[in-house]
């Protein structure tokens, strides 16, 4: 559980850090001594850290999903333990043990140390407990579905009763507590982005998990693709519990992993769309914001020197027209481009007359 928590709370700090290594590293074998790098803030150095966070982000999600499967493959399982196939019988489980047994029982080492005695016994109650578990029809449906921990499960002597227990311990929680903290997400503005893939991979999730723990059979994902792969790979084959906790470390990693992506793909999208730069930004909201003030005041003035006219309404109308006048006057026609098109104007006319009229 520690090594868990451990693993998500990485996920701050670990790939923002590394991207600034990695990205020391690249400028260093890529520009070449005396040349001037990219600076924090410009175009080109964010359009690299960009890239090279993006990338970071995969390599870890990727580890992180292999490193679930070491643990896996580190913590083995009956099968291994007493070295038959997953679809062996009942006959060939108690036949291995036996031989197991004669080779590992305590009593037939020939040692008085505490230290190998303690191990013997360990791994002779290793044999024992994975006998006991395969021979049962019952017992090996509930430790396909729901791994070791059905051990632990007591006053259950059916397939129903451990399918009930499972979904109290196991699903049930797991669900419950996970759907309740999305819904508290959705309240706040922290991994907004991916919130639909995020539910979308849950429901996938739950799908899984209960076609695996209810159907009598393995699921056809682990039977005819997954663990063929892996046997091609020379990776030991998956049981479903295997299967359903590989399957929750990669979906909740990937919740973590689609907030680390939203900053990297959906704001940098929209800022290279525009073609503008943060500094470019930063300036446009200067002078948004000037031009506002600048709007106020002339508001202002205009409102203080109609101020004498409030109560005369012919008086406003005259003024109006003063105005416009005088903004056509002193403002449109003495405009180059509007004195040219009207110049241009009169010669296409005057050419267009008749010879006594041009005079």
């Amino acid at each position: 559980m520690t090594s868990t928590i451990v693993s998500y709370a990485s996920w701050t700090f670990l790939p923002g850090l590394v991207t600034g290594w990695i990205q020391t590293v690249y400028y260093g074998i890529t520009i070449r001594a005396g040349d001037p790098k990219p600076q924090p803030g410009t175009p080109r150095y964010q359009k690299h850290r960009r890239r090279i966070h993006i990338t970071v982000i995969i390599a870890y999600l990727l580890y992180t999903i292999y490193e679930a499967d070491y643990w896996l493959r580190q913590e083995g399982d009956f099968y291994r333990i007493l070295g038959v196939p997953y679809g062996a019988d009942e006959k060939k489980i108690k036949s291995r043990f036996r031989r197991l047994a004669a080779l590992y029982h305590p009593d037939k080492l020939k040692t008085e140390s505490p230290s190998e005695l303690s191990a013997a016994e360990s791994h002779f109650v290793s044999l024992k407990q994975a006998q006991d578990t395969l021979s049962d029809p019952i017992k090996r449906f509930a430790y396909e579905r729901f791994g070791p921990d059905m051990l632990n499960w007591q006053h259950c002597s059916s397939i129903g009763d451990y399918l009930s227990r499972g979904l109290q311990v196991v699903q049930g929680p797991l669900y419950a507590v996970t759907i309740t903290f999305m819904i508290l997400l959705g309240f706040t503005s922290y991994m907004q982005a991916g919130r639909y893939w995020r539910y979308l991979f849950l429901a996938a999730l739950l799908v899984l998990e209960m076609h695996t723990i209810t159907r009598p059979y393995h699921t056809p994902i682990l039977t005819r693709i997954l663990n063929p792969v892996l046997e091609f790979v020379q990776h030991p084959p998956f049981l479903p519990f295997q299967l359903l906790a590989l399957a929750r470390k990669s979906t909740f990693t990937l919740f973590i992993a689609f907030s680390q992506f939203s900053g990297l793909w959906l704001q940098p999208a929209t800022a290279a769309s525009n073609g503008n730069s943060p500094q470019d930004l930063q300036q446009l909201l200067r002078l948004e914001q000037l031009a506002k003030g600048n709007e106020a005041e002339a508001s202002r003035l205009l409102a203080m020197d109609m101020a004498p006219f409030v109560a005369d309404e012919q008086g406003k109308m005259a003024l109006r027209g003063r105005i416009r006048e005088w903004l056509v006057n002193n403002t449109i026609r003495t405009d180059p481009e509007v004195r040219d098109a009207m110049g241009r104007a009169l010669e296409r006319r005057t050419a267009a007359a008749p010879p006594g009229a041009k005079k």
